[in-house]
């Protein structure tokens, strides 16, 4: 798996796609510090222990550097910036019967609009599994030679 690369001055506008998932009464938001039990809990429940851990990380940045979708105050969806590495996004994750409904989207421009904010030009997408989303969304691009990246040596259980 390949990690790709997003120009961060060149993202689609974030607000279309949160006000589409509010009409739908999905809302994204940074987690906040006291939700950090209850949010990595999830993530390790429906993506194991490997995403939970770098969920983990993100509730000791400020601001907090993960994000969730919420439908009826329950968690659909996640995402995370700055978790392994610096300039990182990942990982991010919806569960199986909310997908296709544009909260990933959400979720990645969420993510890297913050990003750009905190004064980066470009995002380093770590691992991809499904490029296509991430090209059709933030037009990213392979990292020629990437894999198996910073992943190479990480310890499996």
């Amino acid at each position: 798996m390949a990690d790709l690369l997003v120009k961060l001055y060149e993202l689609p506008p974030l607000e279309d796609t949160l006000n589409t998932l509010r009409d739908k009464d999905i809302i994204i938001r940074r987690a906040k510090v006291p939700e950090k039990h209850i949010v990595v809990k999830w993530v390790k429940q429906h993506f194991g222990d490997a995403w939970a851990s770098e969920c983990e990380v993100c509730f000791s940045r400020q601001p907090v550097s993960c994000f969730i979708a919420l439908k009826d105050k329950q968690i659909v969806g996640f995402s995370c910036y700055e978790a392994t590495m610096k300039n990182f996004f990942g990982p991010m994750g919806v569960v199986e019967e909310y997908r296709n409904l544009g909260i990933g989207k959400g979720l990645l421009l969420s993510a890297l609009h913050s990003m750009k904010n905190e004064g980066y030009a470009y995002a380093i997408i770590g691992g991809v599994g499904p490029f296509e989303f991430y090209k059709k969304t933030v037009n990213a691009i392979e990292i020629e030679g990437s894999t198996p990246g910073i992943y190479r040596d990480m310890l499996k259980r």
